[in-house]
């Protein structure tokens, strides 16, 4: 059986050698030739090859978007002067069944359209021994997840309420305690990040990060953890009494639950 073969590149001599190099072969004809990469694929379609050997960089249509539009249903071999990465990269996920250096000579280039024919897919032995240095370099291991980093300090405010959670203190008990009202509480604990709106984390999410991170490591202890309550705080207010005001303070015993 032979096969039919249609050469497109843009230089008349590489088609010309090309041509004297595969109708030597007994089981090998050309059938066409393009000069851009718009007449390739008309040809192509036309005159339904076997296999096209395409060249990289010509007028009209690229051997790239060539490869991508005949490949389903065409053999291409890419042959180029440019040996870059990208090129090859690109021409083997478009489809291509090989990828030649026109430096490779007579003997690889016949070869090559013996192996796309048998299904295989030929590589100019240059090209291939980049390729296995970069499969054979091994990627960095992923490192443990790290702690929350937050992207500004937390204010003084915000870090006594985190200190209280910590302690296990309801929201109620932090309003008491700080002088504040219970919506202050809950809102930084409750907030939902900002990212799910299409927005920036603000100083809530921040707080929200830091308040989770710090109590799932008091519940990680697996221990029940004596926390005795801050002394009360004098009200500011002109005549108002302290809260517990001459009462003994007790020692409270909180108990976590581990964390799944």
């Amino acid at each position: 059986m032979t096969t039919r073969i249609l050469i497109a590149d843009d230089q008349e001599d590489v088609r010309i050698g090309f041509r004297l190099i595969l109708d030597s072969q007994p089981d090998m004809t050309v059938v066409g030739e393009a000069a851009d990469g718009h007449s390739a694929v008309g040809l192509t379609r036309s005159l339904r090859p076997d296999v096209v050997l395409a060249d990289i960089r010509m007028p009209r249509l690229d051997g790239l978007e060539v490869t991508r539009v005949l490949a389903g249903h065409t053999r291409v071999i890419v042959v180029t002067t440019f040996d870059l990465d990208e090129y090859v990269h690109t021409a083997l996920r478009n489809g291509a069944c090989g990828f030649l250096l026109k430096r490779s000579g007579p003997a690889l280039l016949v070869e090559a359209v013996r192996a796309a024919m048998a299904g295989d897919t030929l590589i100019s032995p240059q090209v291939t021994v980049r390729l296995l240095a970069h499969l054979r370099t091994p990627a960095a291991p992923p490192g443990p997840p790290g702690p929350p980093v937050l992207a500004e300090p937390l204010t003084e405010r915000e870090l006594e309420i985190a200190r209280l959670v910590a302690h296990g203190r309801t929201n109620a008990e932090i309003a008491t305690e700080l002088f504040i009202g219970s919506g202050t509480v809950k809102t930084p604990r409750r907030q939902r990040p900002a990212q799910a709106r299409g927005g920036q984390p603000g100083r809530h999410r921040r707080l929200g990060v830091e308040l989770r991170h710090r109590h799932r490591s008091v519940a990680r202890a697996g221990r029940t953890t004596r926390a005795t309550p801050a002394p009360p705080r004098p009200d500011p207010r002109p005549g108002a009494r302290s809260p517990g005001a001459g009462a003994a303070v007790q020692s409270r015993i909180w108990t976590y639950p581990p964390v799944p």
